[in-house]
């Protein structure tokens, strides 16, 4: 039975070879994890394969068992990561909780897809440099879901169901993304320089539009200039006899409210005129006087001859009729580098002769031609202006420094300095009674001219006829109510209808004018509302609201 225990003590000997050959095993394989744990991220195992098992390991044979434990161990690395993916879980509800305490509002989601967009956009070029195209693609599919879903709903409808998916998918794709990337030093050199690029584009479209405002500014509408090649053309047609208006004076003049319109656009004019006599409360008691150039004075002639602003007088004169000007009138205010007409305009200088420009009158009122008269003016004639020469609207508040008069003129000057305040405050053109006696008494046409002469010596104040006249005027102007006079629809969108409203004149001072295109939209029907627009000439004209 020696054989048959010989055979049982070779079966124990098997056994124990077995056993350690098994320890060998486990040891190998565990010493190859070691290994494995301890490459380098992305490092690739002989063979050129990354993770893949070569022949030899630091000079030790690899056996079929050995190759089955590293199996094992890349199992569980697997199994590792798909815990880490099953962490979406997790990250969806904390994206449902950010998204739930997010504002309610439409607007509110758009501003936050919008956000997302600029992250998902910055990761997305981050992960496109890095190989990660996994996360690449999933970047790309939730960008055009939420482009597609911020194009397909407006801010006055709901946010949909589908949407709120769409953000929440992108918070979790963002989440992976950071997780991926969680070095902030590289997300925001990638932020930086998307900032900066975007800051240069919304710069030259700044420049962009800052040009094609001011060509707007400066070009007359097209029905505009064919309005005003209509009436020239017809008013050269008439009899000289009819080129004139009938003599309608029934008072005299001193009984009458003078009011003056300096202005080469007959539209703007026929719209002060129309409001003017539509808010008086005595229109027979009313004579225009409206000065224009002579280009537009047939034109303006022609409009006024066909709609006569009964029952008020009107008188209209071109600046060739004032002989007693300068010769170089017209053009003394061209300066270089400036060609905004409203800075330019021998017009808007006019201002400053008034006691010339009519001689027989003491006292009248001064309208710009961008105004829209809401409520009865008589009673600026009754003010007393305490022996000054002008009466009009202060524009500056407490502390706010753009309307003092330092904002407007050059103060390092010596001749300013030491005889104006750079805190004054700037008192508005547009609407001013003027009592003429006084001017003439005060000699303010002979203080213009100086001041006129010195600035073209040395640059003395900005561009335009308002900070000479902030000068002119300089302790000679009362404050006037500042319900009689309200500015700014030229380019201020934030003033209120309440205050619109309850003003005597409303003024269109800033570039946007109601005639334009570019105008405000919520201001031009105040001033549309005194123009007929089934005029024949403006029908003729394609001139529409």
């Amino acid at each position: 039975m020696r054989v048959g225990g010989g055979g049982g003590g070779g079966g124990g000997g098997g056994r124990e070879r077995e056993a350690a050959l098994l320890l060998v095993l486990i040891a190998a394989a565990c010493g190859f994890v070691v290994v494995l744990l301890n490459l380098p991220d992305g490092r690739a195992l002989p063979g050129g394969v990354p993770g893949a098992v070569g022949e030899h390991t630091g000079g030790t044979h690899v056996s079929v068992k050995e190759r089955r434990m590293v199996e094992i161990v890349r199992q569980r690395q697997d199994v590792a990561a798909q815990e880490l993916e099953g962490q979406t879980d997790e990250n969806a509800a904390e994206a449902d909780e950010r998204i739930s305490r997010s504002p309610p509002g439409t607007k509110e989601k758009l501003w936050m897809m919008q956000d997302q967009l600029i992250m998902a956009k910055a990761y997305l070029q981050f992960a496109s440099l890095h190989g990660s195209a996994h996360l690449v693609r999933e970047l790309k599919l939730r960008i055009k879901e939420i482009e597609r879903v911020i194009s397909h709903f407006s801010s006055s409808s709901r946010v949909p169901t589908s949407a709120l998916q769409k953000i929440r998918a992108m918070e979790m794709t963002l989440s992976k993304a950071q997780r991926a990337y969680p070095h902030c030093s590289h997300m925001t050199a990638k932020l930086r320089a998307m900032t900066h690029q975007s800051e240069e584009l919304v710069r030259a479209h700044r420049s962009e539009t800052s040009f094609l405002e001011q060509v707007a500014v400066r070009t007359l509408p097209k029905g505009h200039h064919c309005l005003a090649m209509r009436l020239t053309s017809e008013y050269f047609l008439l009899d000289p006899k009819e080129r004139e208006f009938p003599q309608r004076y029934t008072m005299q003049m001193g009984d009458l409210y003078h009011y003056a319109i300096f202005s080469d656009n007959v539209l703007a004019s026929a719209v002060v005129v129309n409001s003017t006599i539509s808010a008086s409360k005595d229109p027979k008691r009313i004579m225009f006087h409206i000065v224009t150039d002579a280009l537009n004075f047939p034109a303006m002639m022609m409009w006024f001859l066909t709609n006569p602003p009964n029952p008020a007088t009107i008188q209209i004169k071109s600046l060739d009729h004032l002989k007693w000007l300068p010769a170089d009138f017209s053009f003394r205010f061209k300066q270089k580098g400036i060609r905004d007409p409203r800075y330019t305009s021998a017009l808007n200088h006019l201002r400053f002769y008034l006691p010339e420009v009519f001689p027989s009158l003491n006292k009248l009122v001064l309208l710009d031609h961008d105004v829209v008269v809401q409520r009865d003016l008589s009673g600026l004639w009754e003010i007393d202006l305490k022996g000054k020469v002008n009466g009009a609207v202060e524009t500056c508040t407490s502390g706010d420094g753009y309307h003092q008069l330092e904002s407007l003129v050059n103060f390092s000057d010596p001749s300013i300095i030491n005889k104006f305040d750079a805190k004054a405050c700037i008192c508005a053109f547009g609407m001013n009674i003027f009592d003429l006696k006084e001017w003439r008494r005060q000699g303010v046409t002979t203080a213009y001219n100086k001041w006129f002469q010195a600035d073209k010596r040395r640059r003395l104040w900005k561009a335009g006829s308002l900070p000479l006249g902030q000068l002119v005027f300089y302790n000679q102007t009362v404050p006037l109510d500042h319900r009689w006079h309200v500015l700014g629809l030229g380019h201020d969108r934030s003033i209120g209808r309440e205050a619109i409203e309850r003003a005597a004149v409303i003024h269109y001072s800033g570039k946007l004018k109601p005639w334009l295109e570019i105008s405000i939209p919520k201001y031009r029907d105040y001033w549309n509302n005194f123009l007929d627009y089934d005029n024949p000439y403006l029908q003729q004209c394609n001139i529409h609201m």
